[in-house]
C-alpha cells in the first residue's frame, strides 16, 4: 500500500485511569500456534513489528499462550521497538499442572509469582495491562484485586484488567481499585455480553477489548474458504462441526454479499461492525499472515451509519447461529459462571472439574503444554 493510503490509526482510552491505546489492537495468541501452526520467532517478530508500523501499538499476551513461550517472543519483538510507545497486555491465572491439567488460580502469593515470571519472559520493567485471565471462583475477588492493587502501587503494572468476569465480580472488583479494561468475546455472532456486560462497563468507566473480533476467524472465511489444520483449537467448537458449520456458512455467505455493497471483504465488514460498538472498544484480532495484519487494519476505514449496524445485526440474529460458542466442558470457565465467594467463605474447586477440559486441550496443540 502506498504511504500516501495508509489509513492513521485512531486512539482510543480505555477505562478512566489514563491508559491510551490504539483503536486496533494485536492479538499476539495465534503466533504460538492455536489456530494455525506456531511461527518462526523472526515471522512472529517481524509480523508484530509491521503492526506498530502501521500504528499499532496495543499488543496483548498472556503467560498461558504457548506454554508461556508468547510471552517470549513479545518480548523479543519489543526490543525492537520503542517501549514507551507500546501498550503490552498480558495475563495471569490459567495454567497447566505437573498432570497436563487445566487449572485457574487466583491466590494473592500466585498473581505475585506470575507477574514477576512474566516480568522475566517478556524482560520488561513494568507490564501496561495486566488481566487476570479466568477468576478463580475459589478466591474471593477482593483478595486477588487486592494484592494487584499492591502491583500497582509498586510500579510493576501501571493498569488492572479482568477478562471473563460475571458483573457482580467486576463490581466487586472495581470497588478495590479501578479496573481498566474488560477482555471479553465479541463478534456479530457472539454478543451475549450486550445485555448487562457492556451496560455496567460503561456505568463503571470500563473499556472493553473484544478478543475473536472475527468469530475464530469464521467471518474472515475459515473452514469456509480457508481450511482448518487439522490440530486447530477450531474443530473442538461446536460452531465449526458438521450441520452447525452448513448451517452457519449461510450466514458467512450474506455477510459476504453486504461487504460487497461496502467494497470491503467479509472480514472487514465483521471487524468494522465491533470497531463501530463505541469510542471505548479496541478488539485485539491475530493473524499469522501480513495480507491479513494489512487487512484488518483496512477495516478502519469501512465506515457505518447507525442503519448500516441495524442491517448487519439483521442479517446475523444470535438466534440463528447454529451451535454454541465453546464446548459445554468450556462454559465453566466464562463469565456466566464467574462469581466469587465472599471473603471467609469457601469457593468450588475448578481445577478437579477442569481435568476433562484439560484433556481436550491437549488434544490440540497450540494450547497443549508441551508446545
Amino acid at each position: 500500500m502506498a504511504e500516501q493510503q495508509a489509513i492513521q490509526i485512531p486512539r482510543v482510552k480505555l477505562g478512566t485511569q489514563g491508559l491510551e491505546v490504539s483503536k486496533l489492537g494485536f492479538g499476539c495468541m495465534g503466533l504460538s500456534g492455536v489456530y494455525n501452526d506456531p511461527v518462526p520467532d523472526d515471522v512472529g517478530i517481524s509480523i508484530i513489528k509491521h503492526a506498530f508500523s502501521r500504528g499499532v501499538t496495543f499488543f496483548d499476551t498472556s503467560d498461558f499462550y504457548g506454554n508461556n513461550t508468547n510471552e517470549i517472543l513479545v518480548g523479543k519483538a519489543l526490543k525492537q521497538l520503542p517501549r514507551e510507545k507500546v501498550q503490552l497486555a498480558t495475563k495471569f491465572g490459567v495454567g497447566w499442572d505437573a498432570n497436563n491439567q487445566l487449572f485457574i488460580k487466583g491466590t494473592p502469593e500466585y498473581v505475585r509469582s506470575c507477574v514477576e515470571a512474566s516480568l522475566k519472559r517478556l524482560d520488561v520493567e513494568y507490564i501496561d495491562l495486566y488481566y487476570q485471565h479466568r477468576i478463580d471462583t475459589t478466591v474471593p475477588i477482593e483478595d486477588t484485586m487486592g494484592e494487584l492493587k499492591k502491583l500497582v502501587e509498586e510500579g510493576k503494572i501501571k493498569y488492572i484488567g479482568l477478562s471473563e468476569a460475571s458483573p457482580d465480580t467486576i463490581r466487586r472488583a472495581h470497588a478495590v481499585h479501578p479496573i481498566t479494561a474488560l477482555q471479553m468475546e465479541w463478534s456479530l455472532w457472539t454478543r451475549d455480553i450486550e445485555d448487562e456486560i457492556v451496560p455496567l462497563c460503561r456505568e463503571l468507566g470500563i473499556g472493553i477489548v473484544p478478543y475473536s473480533p472475527l468469530g475464530q476467524g469464521f467471518f474472515a472465511g475459515k473452514a469456509i474458504v480457508e481450511s482448518v489444520p487439522t490440530d486447530s483449537f477450531v474443530n473442538v467448537l461446536p460452531r465449526f462441526q458438521g450441520e452447525n458449520l452448513e448451517r452457519n456458512k449461510k450466514l458467512y455467505l450474506q455477510i459476504q454479499k453486504l461487504a460487497e455493497k461496502h467494497g470491503c471483504t467479509p472480514a472487514q465488514l465483521a471487524l468494522a461492525w465491533v470497531l463501530h460498538r463505541g469510542d471505548d472498544v479496541s478488539p485485539i484480532p491475530g493473524t499469522t499472515k501480513l495480507k491479513n495484519l494489512d487487512s484488518n487494519i483496512d477495516s478502519l476505514k469501512v465506515k457505518l451509519t447507525t442503519e448500516d449496524l441495524k442491517e448487519i445485526c439483521d442479517l446475523i440474529p444470535t438466534n440463528e447461529v447454529a451451535g454454541a460458542s465453546l464446548p459445554d466442558s468450556f462454559t465453566q470457565f466464562t463469565w456466566k459462571f464467574a462469581n466469587t465467594p465472599l471473603q471467609g467463605e469457601q469457593g468450588v474447586n475448578l481445577s478437579m472439574e477442569a481435568k476433562s477440559v484439560g484433556n481436550t486441550f491437549g488434544s490440540v496443540s497450540g494450547l497443549s503444554r508441551k508446545n
